[in-house]
């Protein structure tokens, strides 16, 4: 990622990154179509509220991943092979003790969390079961998001993609079984889709561990390695630091789709529905966007660290351009075909069908917006500059999103709850342009000193 040309890098990096998202957020839509197809709308919309409340609380956690991937780059990037394990193994105890606790608090806590969340007491009860599950499948999730962004920060991102494409074909075989029971397995419903997730992860976890020890992969952390995995004080506050920032930032996106949600809520059953199914889309419209910004942050942060300045301004160049291309054409194609594609997650016949495709026409263009955002903010953070995107981010949910869903209902009604996505991106690709430009992010750093690792 250091050498040669960054179009082509890029686009070999993203590609699988794109493809591991894709089959990520099949998990989630798979669930949704059984759920949605078989169960009908109220079950649909219990799971969008578990889901949502399950990744607000994942949130902060995920920006640890996200730190540890810049860091190994940054290390990799300047041939610093010991530190990157070091980084590795300080980050996977850290990582694994908040998923556990994480995990072990939920269980208990489902009931109360989905209360605050202002669900209707039929909701609650239809989604604690399922949402008690997804908090026992918390600690493989987490750690298969983990492993995968080490594996990227060394510039591989096919193993990962791999790993993630059995686990979404194990997610996929076992929804039916799970849910509606077959022979001597009972049907556990709402919880057996959530069990299947549970299993497939597990499973996946195991096997792509299983096959970096065989192939004793560069960052691979054995029993002669273990000095590794002792937390280094240093690394650890490197981690919480920037990581807790950019956690911040899908934590404060979770929040804001959340509070989204209990406005949309607040005009019946239909608008509920029509905006749990525009959901399932918007998260593959997203994906592009995500795998490209990621390919950046990487690629930047390699060269970064092998001090190839102008490379990192030819990485977002590179970026803006794919962004612009793949997401594009993926609003284009969605917009062709948003009946018959919005009509996978809803039941025969709903009458949330012709909603869920008039608020689709309004947001999905601010997805393209948003890209640009998140490629530049990709790459600001390549060099440990995370406070200002997420001030970017936070202006835009919470200072312009979210009051002018809220002020402008009783002039626009349902649709100002729509027209507040693009507006607000339009405010955030602005301000990162204007950050990118003029901002002082060339001259941050992730990690003070260099001696850690040795």
């Amino acid at each position: 990622m250091t050498q040669g040309s960054i179009g082509r890098a890029l686009l070999r990096f993203s590609l699988p990154l794109w493809g591991g998202y894709v089959l990520q957020s099949l998990n989630t839509s798979v669930n949704a179509f059984w759920i949605g197809r078989h169960l009908g709308e109220a079950a649909l919309s219990a799971a969008v509220h578990a889901n949502n409340l399950l990744f607000a609380l994942i949130a902060l956690i995920f920006g640890i991943s996200q730190a540890t991937n810049l860091l190994v780059a940054q290390a990799v990037g300047a041939g610093r092979w010991a530190r990157a394990r070091r980084i590795t193994g300080s980050s996977a105890i850290l990582f694994l003790g908040a998923a556990l606790l994480m995990a072990a608090l939920g269980w208990p806590l489902a009931t109360p969390l989905l209360s605050a969340l202002g669900a209707a007491p039929a909701t609650a009860a239809m989604a604690v079961d399922y949402l008690r599950v997804l908090f026992l499948a918390l600690p493989p999730m987490l750690m298969l998001i983990f492993v995968a962004a080490v594996l990227r920060g060394t510039g591989d991102s096919r193993t990962p993609f791999v790993a993630l494409l059995a686990v979404a074909l194990g997610d996929a075989a076992l929804n039916p079984l799970f849910i509606f029971g077959a022979g001597p397995l009972p049907g556990w419903g709402m919880a057996g889709s959530a069990l299947a997730t549970l299993v497939a992860n597990s499973l996946g976890l195991i096997g792509l561990l299983a096959w970096l020890r065989r192939r004793r992969a560069p960052l691979w952390i054995g029993w002669r390695q273990r000095r590794y995995l002792r937390p280094a004080p240093e690394l650890v506050r490197c981690l919480i630091t920037k990581g807790l920032p950019m956690g911040l930032q899908m934590l404060l996106v979770a929040l804001s789709l959340v509070l989204m949600l209990t406005l949309v809520n607040r005009h019946g059953a239909q608008a509920s529905a029509a905006y749990s199914a525009a959901l399932q889309l918007w998260a593959y419209v997203q994906m592009p966007a995500i795998a490209v910004a990621s390919a950046c942050a990487t690629i930047a942060a390699q060269n970064v660290g092998a001090g190839h300045w102008p490379r990192v301004a030819r990485t977002a160049r590179a970026g803006v351009i794919c962004h612009l291309l793949l997401t594009g054409s993926c609003v284009a194609l969605i917009l062709t075909f948003d009946r018959s594609v919005l009509a996978w997650f809803l039941p025969e016949g709903s009458a949330a069908l012709e909603p869920a495709r008039h608020l689709n026409r309004i947001v999905l263009f601010s997805f393209v917006l948003l890209g640009v955002s998140g490629v530049l903010a990709g790459i600001v953070r390549s060099t440990g500059a995370v406070l200002v995107p997420l001030a970017i981010l936070a202006l835009a949910l919470w200072g312009v999103r979210l009051p002018l869903a809220w002020g402008l209902q009783p002039l626009w009604g349902l649709d100002a709850l729509w027209w507040s996505f693009p507006l607000s991106a339009l405010v955030s690709m602005l301000l990162s342009l204007a950050y990118y430009r003029w901002g002082p992010w060339r001259e941050a750093r992730l990690l003070a000193t260099a001696n850690t690792g040795r």
